[in-house]
């Protein structure tokens, strides 16, 4: 069994060394990690084109949506506490959205709340502007903008940042605390994760990736529509510069970190019990959702739902201005995986789908 993790190991190192050597990105990290141990970990290519900075296992990346489940996880730590409830209509913890009393914070986790999904690549910010920037005026600049739901509540799936952005308003009203400060101390901290490997703020700058749009792409020629053009730098070679940033609201985009920190995420969810939640909280967070009129959706309270060559798995993706990233649960294998790079369009899903197979095989032989 160990030459067959060795046999995994050599296949999925030569296809990422072919990812980088194509310039298909400038920089890759893969994990793939079982409750107990890494199985197989990889860096390389550049962090930095310009400056022939390579890409290591401690290099941060901005994650975007897969803050996401970061945030849901954090939500469900306060339904465990009752401090939350579920099922109920989300004006009861915030007094300031526009839509009523009908949408509930568990149509926010699965998508369902029919509030509507413009755009957020503009909802970013430059580094230098993030000591003075007021995350609640971008909020409810963007409420005001979009005061009105799409369909009615619960009545289908349709993805929405706004509503996970509210999310994190809701955090801190029932806890008492800063959004982030809440998932520092009570998500990320128990499961010993550094905040130099995970976290809302980046703190050592030099150790940061720089993100990178493909120069013959779709998103390079619309980039003056959709992306503030303080943040777009020099062409290096085929790519083009995107500028250090942060996302305005943390809850639906704002970790900052590296894939072997989210691995540490995943092992702790591959767990029987989870430090983060009690035993049936932890079921919950992987339970399908479904409509009020009970058609199942592709979502749990925090996770979409996927498969590949028979084989499901929960996963959430991040992308935006210069990263894109993937991670990946697989209960039934008792494994995990994260893949971060910093190239806007990226195919992470189809690296997955590709690279995973051999660590998936190996795990069900196992079994």
């Amino acid at each position: 069994m160990a030459a067959e993790l060795v046999s995994d190991a050599g296949r999925a190192r030569a296809t990422l060394e072919r990812v980088v050597h194509r310039s298909r990105a400038p920089g890759v990290q893969y994990i793939v990690a079982s409750q107990h141990e890494t199985i197989f970990e990889y860096a390389g290519g550049w962090a930095d084109l310009s400056r022939r900075q390579p890409m290591t296992t401690e290099t941060t990346m901005m994650a975007y949506s897969m803050s996401k489940t970061i945030t849901a996880a954090a939500v469900l730590q306060l339904v465990d506490a009752r401090q939350i409830a579920l099922d109920s209509p989300i004006d009861r913890y915030l007094d300031f959205q526009p839509y009523g009393g009908e949408v509930t914070v568990r149509e926010l986790l699965a998508h369902t709340s029919g509030i509507p999904n413009p755009i957020p690549l503009r909802w970013v910010h430059p580094i230098a502007e993030h000591g003075a920037f007021d995350e609640r005026a971008a909020l409810m600049a963007v409420l005001e903008r979009h005061r009105r739901l799409s369909f009615p509540p619960g009545t289908k799936f349709a993805y929405s940042n706004i509503g996970y952005w509210l999310l994190g308003s809701i955090v801190a009203r029932a806890s008492g605390v800063p959004f982030t400060s809440y998932v520092q101390r009570h998500v990320l901290s128990p499961l010993g994760i550094d905040p130099r490997g995970l976290g809302y703020v980046l703190i050592d700058e030099a150790n940061h990736a720089t993100g990178y749009l493909e120069k013959f792409s779709l998103m390079n020629l619309i980039k003056g529509f959709v992306i503030d053009g303080a943040l777009i730098g020099d062409y290096v070679g085929s790519w083009l510069e995107v500028r250090a940033h942060y996302a305005n609201g943390p809850a639906f985009g704002g970790l900052v970190g590296t894939a072997a920190a989210f691995a540490v995420f995943l092992q702790d969810q591959l767990r029987p019990h989870s430090r983060l939640f009690e035993n049936r909280t932890h079921r919950l967070f992987y339970e399908q959702q479904r409509t009020k009129s009970g058609a199942a959706i592709p979502m749990t309270p925090g996770w979409h739902i996927g498969s590949v060559d028979g084989t499901s798995f929960f996963f959430k993706e991040g992308g935006g201005g210069g990263f894109h990233s993937m991670m990946r649960l697989y209960p039934q294998e008792g494994i995990g995986t994260v893949v971060m790079t910093n190239a806007t369009g990226f195919d992470v899903r189809g690296l997955l789908d590709d690279i995973d197979r051999p660590f998936l095989r190996s795990a069900q032989k196992r079994q």
